[in-house]
């Protein structure tokens, strides 16, 4: 089971200059497809006057959510390049956009995939990668009674606790590693009238 992964910690930025065409990189820590667009849209924006704009982002941490884009360059020359930089690191949960300023000079084919990958990889090289785990979360509901039952089983597992309620009936929202989730959840199904929502 896959209960980690490997992303940026914040935004990096590179360049790459290849006969007078200039080559911006941008890497972003994303988590959903429709960050990915905002961003993307952003940077059309922000580059208008750029020819192209290309991009990639690969999500989940099982690395299955992913797409490329050439924006007009030849087929396969700008976001397969970036997306290889991507899987070359085994990074999810990111987006790499490449802006190119055309300076006169067509690269051919093999030019535009080295200046798309070396611009990528400038951007990633200044990025801070972390580790992070993949978390379930757990919704609980108990009666007040089995507080200290289930009090002393979160101290032991040690999840963390996102949310809890403490009235008459108490409700807890509790986030563990997903590889330590079904020894945590065995533990509190033998509390007696707990419920797991």
């Amino acid at each position: 089971m896959i209960d980690e992964f490997k992303t940026i910690k914040g935004k990096s930025e590179g360049t790459y200059t290849e006969l007078r065409s200039k080559f911006l990189a941008f890497a972003y820590p994303v988590s959903t497809v429709d960050e990915v667009k905002a961003i993307v849209d952003e940077y059309r924006k922000k580059y208008y006057d750029a020819r192209h704009v290309c991009w990639a982002y690969m999500l989940g941490h099982e690395r299955l959510t992913f797409r490329s884009n050439d924006d007009g360059e030849p087929s396969g020359t700008a976001g397969k390049p970036i997306l290889g930089q991507i899987n070359s690191r085994e990074l999810t949960n990111i987006l790499v956009i490449v802006v190119r300023y055309f300076g006169g000079v067509k690269l051919g084919t093999s030019g535009l995939i080295q200046a798309y990958k070396s611009a990528t990889i400038e951007a990633l090289e200044a990025a801070e990668i972390v580790e992070r785990q993949v978390e379930q979360q757990i919704d609980i509901r108990f009666d007040y009674l089995q507080m200290n039952a289930v009090m002393r089983i979160v101290k032991e597992e040690q999840p963390a606790v996102i949310s809890q309620q403490f009235d008459n009936s108490c409700t807890m929202t509790l986030a563990i590693r997903i590889s330590l989730a079904p020894h945590l959840l065995k533990r509190l199904s033998k509390v007696e009238g707990l419920n797991v929502l």
